[in-house]
């Protein structure tokens, strides 16, 4: 064996696993925060006379523009055409269903940016897991199956994450490997 292969072999990290989880660490994380982050989103509506000719027309003609907007008075964590399905679904109780829907948003956000900056990434992971288990819970049981197998997806990703994690050398806790 010559200088050159033996120095190759002890290189403790493989860098494309790295970059790959590192990829897959920012992608879930991202899939993460922009969800609890769209929890918030609305429409804003607002209405303007047309102009003809550079005029305002005499017709009281009016143009109505609707923005996307982000604010608290949004909030909605379970979509209100969702959350009505639940509402008539026995084995959800009303009072957890509030909860949840007070919680999901935030629980997105947290755990994003939680596994963005690499914070005790197997705990975040495992907590994104059952936070996206949940969510298959509720839809088995209002039977929505299209939504079941996108979950499934992101389950598999974060088992992913999970087995690889080994190769996570980036990461905020890195030192303490949590």
């Amino acid at each position: 064996m010559n200088q050159e292969q033996t120095s190759v072999s002890k290189i403790p990290c493989d860098l494309g696993a790295t970059l790959g989880v590192l990829l897959l660490r920012i992608w879930l994380a991202m899939r993460a925060i922009l969800s609890g982050v769209e929890k918030y989103a609305g429409t804003s509506t607002s209405s303007s006379p047309v102009s003809i000719d550079g005029a305002v027309n005499s017709y009281g003609l009016t143009d109505a523009t609707s923005v996307k907007v982000y604010t608290l008075a949004n909030y909605h964590g379970v979509p209100k055409a969702l959350y009505d399905k639940f509402l008539a679904e026995p084995l959800i109780p009303d009072w957890g269903l509030k909860i949840y829907d007070l919680i999901l948003g935030p629980a997105f956000i947290a755990l994003g940016i939680a596994l963005l900056i690499g914070f005790a990434t197997r705990f975040t992971l495992f907590a994104m897991g059952l936070l996206y288990t949940s969510l298959t819970v509720g839809l088995i049981l209002i039977n929505e199956s299209s939504g079941v197998a996108w979950l499934a997806i992101h389950i598999a990703l974060i088992a992913l994450m999970l087995f690889q994690v080994k190769h996570n050398k980036i990461e905020l806790t890195g030192k303490w490997k949590l």
